[in-house]
């Protein structure tokens, strides 16, 4: 099956094809590493699951399209039921092929958090880096005076805008709003990948150092120079893959204060993805499931195994990441690393994380780090992934509701960064 490139006209194609049940159609849209992740039968459950709720599908709206970066195009179409709504948000690029897919409820636009007043500080857009893979970003200044401390906060794992945008919700720009609310002058920018997807995609050898150190240390400096911040204060904080890196840019810029590491993993990601993956699956049974989780199992262990090498082709890897991304990840040990550093740290963990979780991944820093008076860890009991509390087990559904990162942690950050050093 074959589309034209009118990135909106293949939304709603793809939003009629599953109107028809036509999910094999579909699935012959998506980009190869989409492909390697979700098929037909998984679509068709996810679709099946999320129409359930609204009723009968009356009316597709109009499509709303924003450039996504490198390419792409994030697009959204509006389906409404009788009981209700829903979003189809879609990431297509220059060759009309989906590289992401998801079914979210109809949510009201980003909306400040109550901890966050936006009259007591300035924002102003910046350049990260130089050269042909500068990003741009967003600096929160504080307007109280200084010297005080700064924070530069990193995303996870994916193609993250600098808000870490995902569906209504926004945690990056709740934590950079709220910090600097309380007095803390913070940078966020737009990951490489998110930018530039398609010129890293094409550059051998790329890797998880690549996609943040030399952005991170240029934030850092950047941030360093502004008046009225403290450079011998500014921090680096990083959440979930952001988290785990924190460490490598600590040990390549020596000038950062100190870490705030956010659900940083240290099961190695391979076996963490097989471990997700059968959550998911117990939570919603099915073929589409059952295929996802052979599908992740057979490429976690190509990607761990003893015959991973830099020309093992990219669609037999999980995510279809290449190896030399899988090899560098496989190579660096986030713990180790902090170890070796001589500087505060402040680890938060949420309680009801399934992604990096208290049970699989806490332990690895509390083994590593936990007897030095400087480092500072703290679990969040009601916390899921992305520090929005809740009751119940945490499921991807979960994330979809517009909602805040916990106050708590925020509160806690500030306080922490403000006395660490």
């Amino acid at each position: 099956m074959t589309m034209g490139t009118d990135p909106a006209a293949t939304a709603v194609t793809v939003v009629e094809l599953a109107r028809e049940e036509r999910f094999a159609d579909i699935e012959q849209l998506f980009a190869p590493p989409l492909r390697a992740l979700v098929g037909a039968e998984a679509l068709r459950e996810a679709w099946t699951a999320e129409t359930g709720k609204i009723g009968p599908v009356s009316a597709v709206g109009e499509p709303e399209s924003e450039p996504a970066g490198a390419g792409l195009v994030l697009v959204s179409v509006p389906v409404t039921g009788e009981r209700g709504g829903l979003d189809v948000v879609m990431t297509i690029d220059e060759d009309g092929r989906l590289t992401g897919l998801r079914l979210a409820a109809a949510t009201a636009p980003w909306a400040p958090p109550p901890y966050a007043d936006p009259a007591t500080f300035d924002e102003q857009d910046v350049t990260v880096g130089d050269g042909p893979l500068a990003v741009t970003g967003t600096m929160s200044l504080p307007h109280v005076p200084g010297p005080r401390a700064g924070v530069v906060l990193l995303s996870g794992g994916g193609a993250f805008d600098r808000d870490a945008t995902s569906g209504a919700n926004k945690p990056l720009k709740d934590l950079a709003w709220g910090l600097a609310a309380r007095g803390v002058a913070v940078l966020r920018f737009d990951k490489v990948t998110h930018t530039h997807g398609g010129q890293v995609a094409g550059t051998a050898g790329f890797t998880m150092t690549d996609e943040y150190v030399p952005h991170a240390v240029a934030a850092v400096r950047l941030l360093q120079r502004q008046p009225g911040v403290d450079p011998a204060r500014v921090f680096v904080l990083g959440h979930s893959m952001g988290g785990k890196v924190a460490p490598r840019v600590a040990a390549a810029e020596a000038s950062v204060a100190g870490l705030v590491i956010m659900a940083g993993d240290t099961q190695p990601m391979h076996q963490a993805a097989v471990r997700v993956v059968r959550y998911l699956a117990s939570l919603h049974s099915g073929p589409g499931m059952e295929a996802a989780v052979e599908t992740i199992t057979r490429q976690a262990a190509a990607v761990g195994g003893p015959d991973l090498s830099p020309s093992t082709p990219a669609e037999e890897l999980l995510f279809g990441w290449p190896a030399a991304y899988w090899l560098d990840l496989r190579g660096y040990d986030p713990v180790a690393t902090a170890a070796a550093l001589d500087k505060p740290m402040f680890i938060l963990q949420g309680g009801r994380d399934y992604q990096v979780t208290v049970t699989d991944d806490l332990p690895g820093w509390r083994a590593g780090l936990g007897d030095r008076p400087e480092v500072t860890i703290r679990v969040y009991d009601a916390d899921d992934h992305l520090f929005f509390p809740g009751a119940g087990p945490s499921t991807p559904a979960g994330y979809e509701p517009a909602q805040h990162v916990d106050p708590a942690v925020v509160a806690d950050i500030a306080e922490w960064l403000t006395t660490a050093a």
